[in-house]
C-alpha cells in the first residue's frame, strides 16, 4: 500500500469505523469498505493524485474568499458537456472557481424530477454526452482553476434503475435495497407522522407497485424509490459510486435529499442521527481514496439541525464540508419585500457556530422553489405573526400584494397546511421583469439595485457564494416553460430557462441591464477576493442598526475586520455612526466596493437606496 494512502488510512480510518459501527453492527462491513477504497485508489489517475497532494496541503481551498460558485443545468447552459466545455472561458471571465452542474447522470426516460430520478450513476444522460466527455470537461475546468460539483442522489433511485428492476424481478438481495411492504399496515403507521413533499402532484409517501407486489416507499414521486440505508450493501454501493465519480475528476458531491435517508416510525423521517453517522463514514472513505473531494449537504432544515450536517459534538468537522444557508436566502427576500431587516437579524442569530473547517454555501436563488421558512417565534419577537408574514411573502412575490414589484408564481399551494412556495428567477422576483415590461427606467434602476444589494449580502457573508445561471445578466422568467409537456405541471421550470447567449453578449455594453449586472457582480467578486476577513473559517455576526431598513454584518479577522451596511429599501436611510464605530472602527473607513472614504466622526451616516458598504479601517 502506498505511503500516502497509509497515512490517510491512519488519519481517517477511525472516523470510518466509528461511523459504520453506529449503523452496521457487523465489523466485517468496515473491512469490505476498505477493500473498495483501496481498489478505487489504485485506479485513480495520476493527475488527480497530484490534485489530492495539493489539496491535502491546502484543505481550506473551498473556504477561501476567492471561491465563487456558479450553478446550472448542463443542457440549459451549454446544450452538451462539450458545449459546457466551450463556455468555460465565460465562467473564468466572471471569476467563477466552482461550477455546480445540476443532475447530469443518466435519469429515467420521461418525467424524472429534473434529473433527480437516476437510472445509472455511472453513465451520463445520453443527450449530454459520455463519461469521457465528463472527464474531458473536468480537465478543462481544472486548467482554468474551476472545481466541479455534481449531484449525488442518495435517498432514492429511479424505478428503472437496475437495482429496482431486479427487486421487481424477485431477487431478494435487491428487494432488501428498498422499503417494500406487502400491505398498508406499516405504511399507514409511518404516514401518521410524515409530511408530503409534493402534495399537489405526488401525494402520500407510498406507492403500490404491481410488478413488485408491494407498497414501495416513494417520498418524492411514485417513480423514485427510497433506498433502505439500514442495509450495508446500499452503503457499499455508494462508496463505489462516490469514488468512481471522484476518479472522473469530480471535486465535490452535493448530497441530495440527505435528510431523508433514515426511516423511523413516529418521526417525520428526516434528520435522524443515523444520517450523520452514514455521512461521516462515507466522507471518511472519500478522504482516504480521493482526498481532494468534498461533500456539500443539501439539507433544507432549521438552524440547529442544519449545523449538524457540518458536524457538532464528536462529529465536528467530520460530516459534510459545505451546507446550504437556506435561512439567509429566505431572509434576504423577506427583508427586500418588507424593507425590514429585524427578522433577518433575529433568525440568523439563532445559528450556533459551525466548525471552523467548514463553510456555508450562500445563494439568492437556485433551481428549486422558495419555501418561506419563517419561524413563528422569530416573527413574534419582532412583533409579527409568522403565518401572516408567510402569506404576505407568498402574495408579494406572486405579484398579488399591493405595491409588489415581483412577478413570481405560487408553487405547491397546500390549503391543509397553508404552505405556498414561490417560483421565479432572481431578476423577475426582484422587479426587473415588471420594470422592463412597464418600460420604466427608474424601476429598472431600483431592480438592479435590489439584485446587487442582495448579492452583496451573500458575497459578504462568508463561504462560497453560488450564482444561479443567468442571475449575472438578469435572466427573466421563461413564460413558455409549459410548452414542454414534461415541464407543464411544474412551474419551477419557469426559472430554469436556457441560457440566452445572445443576451449574454450584451454584458460588454455597460449601459445595458446585462452589462450593469455582470460588471456589478464581477466587481463584487474581485473585491471579495481581496478581503481575508471573508475566509469561511470566520463567523459572520448580524446586528440591528436602529433603522429597520439597514442591516449591519460584522466579520472579525486578524488581518483586519470588515463592517458591512446594507440598505434594503429604495429610499435614503440614515443610521447612527455608532452602527460602525461600536465594532471597533473609528476615524475614517474605506468603502471597499467604491473606494470612497467614509468619515466616522459625525453623528450619522446616510446610505443611498440599496447601498452595500463593505467598510475596512483606512490605513493611517
Amino acid at each position: 500500500m502506498e505511503p500516502d494512502l497509509l497515512a490517510r488510512m491512519d488519519r481517517w480510518l477511525p472516523d470510518l469505523v466509528a461511523g459504520l459501527a453506529e449503523v452496521y453492527p457487523d465489523p466485517a462491513v468496515a473491512d469490505r469498505v476498505v477493500e473498495l477504497v483501496v481498489r478505487a485508489h489504485r485506479a485513480r489517475p495520476e493527475h488527480l493524485r497530484a490534485r489530492d497532494d495539493a489539496r491535502v496541503l491546502r484543505p481550506d481551498w473551498f473556504q477561501l474568499p476567492s471561491t465563487i460558485g456558479y450553478a446550472a443545468y448542463a443542457d440549459r447552459f451549454g446544450g452538451t458537456l462539450q458545449g459546457v466545455r466551450s463556455r468555460v472561458g465565460y465562467l473564468a471571465e466572471l471569476g467563477v472557481t466552482y461550477l455546480h452542474l445540476m443532475p447530469l447522470l443518466k435519469p429515467r426516460p420521461g418525467a424524472n424530477d429534473g434529473g433527480y430520478a437516476v437510472m445509472d450513476y455511472r453513465s451520463v444522460a445520453e443527450p449530454l454526452g459520455t463519461m469521457d466527455d465528463l472527464e474531458a470537461l473536468t480537465r478543462t475546468l481544472h486548467e482554468h482553476g474551476i472545481s466541479l460539483t455534481l449531484d449525488l442522489v442518495l435517498n432514492h433511485v429511479a424505478r428503472e434503475h437496475e437495482w429496482a428492476a431486479r427487486a421487481r424481478a424477485g431477487e431478494q438481495r435487491y428487494r432488501r435495497y428498498f422499503h417494500l411492504f406487502a400491505d398498508r399496515t406499516e405504511p399507514d403507521q409511518y404516514e401518521r407522522s410524515l409530511p408530503e413533499v409534493f402534495p399537489t402532484f405526488a401525494p402520500g409517501n407510498f406507492t403500490w407497485d404491481e410488478d413488485a407486489s408491494a407498497w414501495v416507499w416513494t417520498t418524492f414521486n411514485r417513480w423514485q424509490w427510497d433506498l433502505d440505508w439500514s442495509n450495508p450493501d446500499v452503503f457499499c454501493e455508494f462508496v463505489e459510486i462516490v469514488l468512481f465519480l471522484a476518479n472522473q475528476g469530480v471535486d465535490c458531491l452535493r448530497l441530495d435529499a440527505i435528510a431523508f435517508l433514515w426511516k423511523r416510525k413516529g418521526t417525520n423521517c428526516q434528520n435522524q442521527p443515523e444520517v450523520h453517522a452514514i455521512t461521516q463514514a462515507l466522507r471518511a472513505a472519500a478522504r482516504i481514496g480521493a482526498p481532494s473531494m468534498i461533500f456539500k449537504a443539501e439539507a433544507i432544515v432549521g438552524p440547529v439541525q442544519v449545523v449538524e450536517y457540518l458536524g457538532t459534538g464528536r462529529r465536528e468537522g467530520r460530516v459534510s464540508d459545505l451546507a446550504y444557508h437556506n435561512s439567509l436566502m429566505v431572509q434576504i427576500w423577506s427583508a427586500l419585500a418588507s424593507r425590514d431587516c429585524r427578522l433577518l437579524v433575529r433568525s440568523l442569530r439563532r445559528f450556533p457556530p459551525k466548525p471552523t473547517t467548514t463553510a456555508w454555501a450562500t445563494y439568492l436563488r437556485c433551481h428549486d422553489d422558495i419555501g418561506w421558512a419563517v419561524d413563528d417565534d422569530d416573527a413574534l419577537a419582532v412583533g409579527w405573526d409568522g403565518h401572516l408574514h408567510r402569506v404576505f411573502l407568498s402574495d408579494f412575490y406572486a405579484g398579488l400584494a399591493p405595491g409588489s414589484f415581483s412577478r413570481g408564481e405560487v408553487f405547491q399551494d397546500n390549503p391543509a397546511t397553508g404552505d405556498r412556495r414561490i417560483s421565479g428567477t432572481a431578476a423577475s422576483l426582484a422587479g426587473l421583469e415588471e420594470a422592463v415590461l412597464a418600460q420604466d427606467p427608474q424601476a429598472v434602476d431600483e431592480a438592479i439595485g435590489r439584485l446587487l444589494c442582495a448579492h452583496a449580502v451573500l458575497f459578504g457573508f462568508g463561504g462560497p457564494p453560488l450564482l444561479y445561471m443567468g442571475d449575472e445578466i438578469g435572466l427573466l422568467n421563461d413564460r413558455g416553460y409549459g410548452d414542454d409537456p414534461e415541464h407543464a405541471d411544474d412551474n419551477r421550470w419557469m426559472h430554469r430557462p436556457k441560457m440566452p447567449w445572445e443576451q449574454a453578449q450584451l454584458r460588454a455594453d455597460p449601459r445595458s441591464v446585462q452589462g450593469r449586472l455582470f460588471d456589478g457582480i464581477r466587481h463584487l467578486i474581485a473585491t471579495r477576493t481581496t478581503l481575508a476577513a471573508l475566509h469561511a473559517a470566520v463567523e459572520a455576526t448580524v446586528h440591528e442598526t436602529g433603522n429597520a431598513s439597514v442591516l449591519a454584518t460584522v466579520r472579525r479577522h486578524a488581518a483586519g475586520n470588515v463592517v458591512q451596511l446594507y440598505n434594503v429599501s429604495e429610499h435614503v436611510q440614515v443610521v447612527d455612526t455608532s452602527s460602525v464605530t461600536r465594532h471597533g472602527m473609528t476615524g475614517t473607513a474605506t468603502q471597499r466596493l467604491s473606494g470612497a472614504a467614509v468619515d466616522l466622526n459625525g453623528a450619522t451616516l446616510a446610505l443611498p437606496p440599496y447601498a452595500a458598504w463593505w467598510l475596512t479601517a483606512s490605513p493611517p
